[in-house]
């Protein structure tokens, strides 16, 4: 059932590069014109579009399709993807969710292994007993899962070289994004087989390796394994190497989507697209337009953030900030208020109104 949309400020951003605009003025928004949909890093972030993503998941990309749908994400966006191509999405973002705010509960100074292990059991409880099986076997949606694959000193168990490792991945980025192959190697896990839209990345080294199985929950978990946080994962299937959390070379996927006819759709949590976590204090690095032609992207407004606890988005600096109690009053209320992004895009799209509402996105910027 429609939900109006609040009288006050919206509370959603929408951006649509050129083609996505011209598109959604002639067609709006209909899922089987969906042909890619990325999932941002960002950890707790993903709590502030929780109601996004379950109208999203749970009604909008539900439509009858003809053709694939290709997901992909890096860390807290792999995740999420995987919710959607399990059979009831829904109930697969409530597990995620209930999981990350509440059996996140850590000692005062938690080791690494002691996070690792949180973790680990939270994305076990994401998938559930059959999850693996229903993204593998989904007949539409294709899951890409993003993890920076580790060179050289990048692999090191020891803490000492792994930071001076990142420390230089940090300095090479600032000069280049391409330093950052000094260091680490895009690997792309998907079962879409050649017809994935990704095989064409050349912006950075990149490597695809079927999802199994075997390796599927390895490469989910990899994907949001941040150094120095978390250990580094082996996954079955891609030899001896070390994965890190996929957001160290793709944090918000500013990727080349390919020239695709139909619309890459990306509700996300900013307006706005880092391309890699070390671009995060660097404020002239933000996405190029290009790649974003055909792109619409949903987020939070200012006005909506505004009116979170504390006003800002939840982050994993809530962990030191309050204790367990206070923190998850904080990120349950943000995802209570976040039913709101789905009303207002749900009528969006049922009132034929995105196009006259989205800001636009252009080329040249």
């Amino acid at each position: 059932m429609a939900v109006a949309i609040h009288s006050h400020a919206p509370s959603l951003t929408l951006r649509a590069g050129p083609a996505a605009l011209a598109h959604l003025r002639a067609h709006g928004l209909r899922a089987n014109d969906i042909d890619v949909m990325p999932g941002a890093s960002g950890g707790a972030k993903w709590l502030a579009i929780a109601g996004l993503d379950r109208y999203v998941f749970g009604e909008l990309l539900q439509a009858p399709r003809t053709r694939p749908l290709h997901l992909i994400g890096s860390s807290i966006g792999s995740w999420r993807m995987a919710c959607l191509a399990q059979r009831d999405p829904v109930a697969a973002l409530a597990r995620g969710h209930d999981a990350y705010i509440y059996e996140q509960r850590y000692s005062a100074n938690p080791t690494v292994a002691e996070i690792t292990t949180v973790l680990t059991r939270a994305l076990d409880l994401l998938l559930g007993p059959h999850g693996v099986d229903e993204i593998l076997s989904h007949p539409t949606f294709r899951v890409h899962v993003i993890t920076a694959a580790a060179r050289g000193l990048a692999a090191s168990a020891k803490r000492s070289v792994l930071s001076a490792s990142i420390a230089m991945a940090a300095a090479g980025n600032s000069v280049s994004r391409r330093a950052l192959a000094l260091q680490f190697v895009r690997r792309i896990f998907h079962n879409a087989g050649v017809h994935t839209p990704f095989a064409h990345l050349r912006d950075l080294p990149t490597e695809h390796v079927a999802l199994t199985h075997a390796s599927l929950r390895a490469a989910l978990l990899a994907s949001g394994s941040i150094p120095l946080l978390l250990d580094g994962v082996r996954v079955p299937g891609s030899g001896a190497d070390v994965h890190w959390d996929g957001g160290v070379l793709d944090y918000h996927l500013d990727l080349d989507f390919g020239a695709g006819h139909g619309l890459v759709f990306y509700p996300h949590f900013y307006s706005h697209v880092v391309p890699g976590w070390f671009d995060k204090g660097l404020p002239w690095r933000r996405a190029r337009p290009a790649n974003f032609a055909r792109a619409l992207l949903v987020a939070p407004s200012a006005a909506f953030v505004a009116g979170l606890p504390g006003g800002k988005i939840p982050d994993r600096r809530d962990f030191r900030a309050f204790d367990d109690t206070e923190r998850m009053r904080r990120w349950q209320r943000t995802r209570d208020e976040s039913e709101r992004l789905g009303d207002e895009l749900r009528t969006l799209v049922a009132t034929d109104r995105l196009a006259d509402v989205a800001q636009p996105w252009a080329v040249q910027s």
